[in-house]
């Protein structure tokens, strides 16, 4: 049960510097009273993160706190008389993280920093063996005649860094000349790396530490171990295995290069590794959908949306428990202070974005009549920060749409927004993309960036002090007036695309569109058949 004081203490440290609105552009009680529940005292968003993202904490596809999380979204709705169920859509693979202990215990002692990466075997108890690096290849041959070393040890299969220090800190402290000097060690020898591997494996391209890993596994290898390191201060990227019967385990970038430093320099380090996890068979993939019937036109709807699996290296706060808070508790204001809308308005809760935004194309697929009705689709994915940034996605009669709601809405809250007219629709990214396809308008509230990518999306470090209370705030309060405009709009959001250019723009234009990496071009995105199983 969560203490008192404790709720207590986190919203006064996320009211504190809010404040009331000043600029309420219309008298619309409506609005009024959802910058009072999202804004106000009236706020729930630092108690919701927290039971989630400190007592359930990471939802991994498959494993049981993804069902628990289910359960507690459930529990939440229900709680405030808004009708949700969860809707099946499949299998994945069951599994169940334990706990991973690590230890240097030649030359000298030291616990080490490591996660035992998802779906990954576990060992049957403790084991002691020698950690080797593998060494620079010209050829498979060379790489077989070297293999036969792997069997009984522990075998590193990632670049080990030079300096994990962060890059901010090399250009804001360091010479011009030691900083080159070090991004040309960096290139040089993450090149030669990768080269070695290529050599060794007969093949280059993407996935080439995987490929070694399993070449190892069947030669007899006791464990992997491998770094992914975030270009920043004690972040690492936390993915899932590249082994079937042996375990898989992400050091952290400093401890990553102790060992491969000690091997390299032969001086024997052995390491004991003690990692537990359990397979659970297939178990049901499943999104949690949630409902506030219309009243005048039930069978048109809004969609705010957000997936809710994360990885599981850290509690998965900021991808996407930011965004699952958000839409929750935006669904929380709008039955408090619209509970009869004009249309109807859904919340899905998506599973296995992360393994390539299954649960939400799985929703598509399934609820043709959603999509036939939609009158315009939200989404949130990437972390804290407050929305800064929303593209029409090449939806050609967007941006009258938002100019008109957003007339409505506090200017504190709009003042931060940059509205991209007609934009350009994206080519990845997240769960919106499988409505654009269709194509349904539906539209990405955007964060910053930058430390996101470099420090929480898919680290060890995502955890719940990473959260931004008064931009959550901000968000949820923006998702629900959003939602509530778009139901009262007296117009359907038209459907019209823009004719796609063939290709990138260069020069001065390119850098007026923002994330302009991720566009599509030449022409409209394709919607993908959804898949129902971690097989296939």
């Amino acid at each position: 049960m969560t203490k008192p004081w404790l709720v207590a203490l986190g919203l006064a440290l996320t009211t504190a510097s809010v404040g009331e609105a000043q600029t309420f552009p219309t008298d619309d009680p409506v609005i009024r009273r959802m910058w009072q529940e999202g804004m106000g005292e009236g706020s729930q968003a630092w108690e919701l993160a927290q039971a989630l993202l400190d007592s359930i904490g990471p939802r991994l596809t498959g494993s049981p706190q993804y069902a628990a999380a289910g359960d507690w979204l459930l529990s939440k709705y229900a709680q405030w008389g808004i009708d949700a169920e969860k809707q099946e859509y499949g299998t994945w693979r069951g599994w169940d993280r334990g706990t991973t202990h690590v230890d240097l215990v030649e030359p000298r002692v030291r616990t080490l920093n490591a996660t035992m990466l998802a779906w990954s075997p576990g060992t049957e108890g403790p084991v002691e063996a020698e950690f080797v690096a593998l060494p620079v290849f010209s050829s498979d041959a060379d790489f077989e005649a070297w293999l036969p070393r792997a069997r009984g040890r522990i075998v590193g299969v990632s670049y080990a860094e030079p300096s994990c220090r962060a890059p901010e800190s090399w250009e804001a402290f360091a010479t011009e000349a030691s900083w080159a000097s070090m991004q040309q060690q960096r290139a040089q020898g993450r090149l030669a790396w990768v080269r070695s591997l290529s050599a060794a494996l007969g093949q280059g391209g993407g996935g080439a530490e995987g490929r070694m890993a399993r070449r190892l596994e069947e030669a007899g290898a006791v464990a992997i171990f491998s770094a992914q390191w975030s270009d920043g201060w004690g972040a690492d990227k936390i993915f899932d295995a590249a082994t079937s019967e042996i375990p898989n385990v992400h050091l952290s970038c400093e401890d990553y290069g102790l060992v491969m430093r000690l091997s390299q320099n032969e001086q024997s380090p052995k390491v004991r590794l003690d990692a537990r996890s359990e397979f659970l068979g297939d178990v049901p993939a499943f999104n949690v959908v949630g409902m506030i019937r219309g009243t005048e036109l039930p069978d048109e709807y809004v969609l705010l949306g957000a997936h809710f699996d994360s990885w599981d290296g850290a509690s998965g706060a900021t991808d996407n428990g930011t965004g699952t808070i958000m839409m929750l508790e935006a669904m929380r204001i709008l039955k408090a202070a619209y509970p009869d809308p004009r249309r109807t308005i859904v919340v899905g809760h998506w599973s296995a974005e992360e393994q390539g935004l299954i649960g939400s194309t799985a929703f598509a697929a399934d609820n043709p009549a959603v999509i036939d009705g939609m009158q315009a689709a939200f989404n949130q994915d990437n972390g804290t920060w407050r929305v800064d940034y929303i593209r029409m996605m090449g939806f050609t009669g967007a941006g009258e749409h938002f100019a008109r709601w957003f007339s409505a809405l506090p200017s504190e809250i709009t003042d931060h927004i940059e509205l991209d007219v007609p934009g350009m629709p994206e080519s990845g990214g997240s769960d919106h993309m499988s409505f654009i396809c269709k194509p349904v308008p539906a539209f990405r509230f955007q964060s910053n960036y930058p430390d996101y990518r470099q420090y929480t999306w898919h680290t060890g470090i995502d955890t719940f002090d990473k959260v931004v209370f008064d931009d959550l705030r901000n968000n949820a309060t923006l998702a629900a007036m959003v939602a509530y405009m778009a139901s009262e709009d007296p117009d359907r959001v038209p459907r019209d695309t823009r004719l796609l250019p063939d290709t990138r723009p260069q020069g001065p234009q390119r850098t007026t569109l923002r994330n302009q990496a991720s566009a599509a071009f030449g022409a409209w995105p394709e919607c993908r058949p959804p898949r129902r199983s971690f097989g296939g």
